[in-house]
């Protein structure tokens, strides 16, 4: 199956990064090298680092950007490592970063990646598949009480606790092998009058095992903080989410590197020695336009800041 990989607000990420010919640019999320390929484009004497932590995506990008593979360095890892990374390469400070921190279309519709709630496939979910931790282990082995903390904290599922004891009831009988097993036991957890009202009941647990499985959000906060810090003078970083639990990390991260001073204001003098890191682009996030919308619903939810090293 073809790595495809619609890029999301792309003239906006492409706006929002002000592309320096000769700039060093990181794609921390390359995936099928959608926003990757129009960087590239623009860089004369510039480099792209591109890093995915699925093999898949990586395979694709490096047939995708072989055209301008003499400006290209592929890493396979996760991007919350790309400080270590960057060192590793011999790369200080960069003019540019992009996070695109979706689930791609590819890992979406190749049903054997197990992501899918509506095509059935062993239960998986890793974005790279080197790793033990699948959403068979998360499912099967993990207590009650913990499914029902990841259910509700990284799903805001508001059944999380009747879920996860039907999981547990389920597996008494034997192993929950598949996507559309625990798809089932999850619809049959609604009461039916309800069970569709908001669209598919599966989407906020099958979004919390993802979460889960893949760590997603676990140190998003300090590496987002590390790249910001990573940045040239006049460098920009732009981070794209598709769900409020990441978007709100990007936010809080943003507005605590633009705050200046902290100490209560009736200190005479600044003790606390905070100082502003960053300009915001963007206050409110910048979200796909109606055309676009059109084009890829699956962009709808999506929501895209930026910020410039001051």
């Amino acid at each position: 199956m073809e790595f495809a990989h619609i890029p999301v607000m792309l003239e906006e990420v492409l706006d929002g990064l002000q592309i320096k010919p000769n700039g060093t640019y990181v794609d921390g999320t390359v995936g099928g090298a959608g926003h990757s390929v129009e960087i590239v484009k623009r860089l004369d004497g510039g480099r792209l680092i591109a890093i995915d932590r699925d093999e898949d995506a990586l395979i694709a990008a490096g047939e995708r950007l072989a055209p301008y593979k003499d400006k290209v360095t592929f890493v396979h890892d996760d991007y919350k490592n790309m400080l270590a990374d960057l060192d590793n390469l011999g790369i200080g400070e960069v003019d540019g970063i992009l996070l695109d921190l979706g689930v791609s279309s590819y890992q979406l519709d190749n049903a054997e990646r197990g992501f899918s709630y509506t095509k059935d496939a062993p239960l998986d979910m890793r974005m790279d598949r080197t790793q033990y931790l699948s959403a068979f282990n998360v499912v099967n082995e993990y207590s009650v009480g913990e499914l029902t903390k990841i259910l509700w904290e990284y799903g805001e599922e508001k059944l999380a606790r009747r879920i996860a004891e039907n999981i547990a009831t389920a597996r008494e009988k034997g192993t929950i092998a598949t996507t559309l097993e625990l798809a089932k036991i999850v619809e049959m957890s609604y009461p039916a009058k309800t069970r569709w009202k908001f669209g598919n009941p599966c989407k906020r647990t099958f979004q919390a095992i993802r979460i889960e499985v893949n760590g997603e959000l676990a140190k998003l906060s300090e590496a987002i903080q590390g790249m910001a810090r990573r940045l040239k003078k006049g460098g920009r970083i732009a981070i794209i989410t598709f769900h409020s639990l990441e978007d709100r990390i990007v936010k809080n991260v943003f507005r605590d590197l633009n705050l200046e001073c902290t100490c209560p204001p009736d200190f005479p003098v600044c003790v606390c020695g905070k100082v502003k890191e960053i300009e915001l682009i963007n206050k409110k996030p910048i979200t796909a336009s109606a055309e676009e919308l059109e084009r890829n619903p699956r962009a709808e939810s999506a929501k895209l800041r930026i910020a410039e090293k001051i």
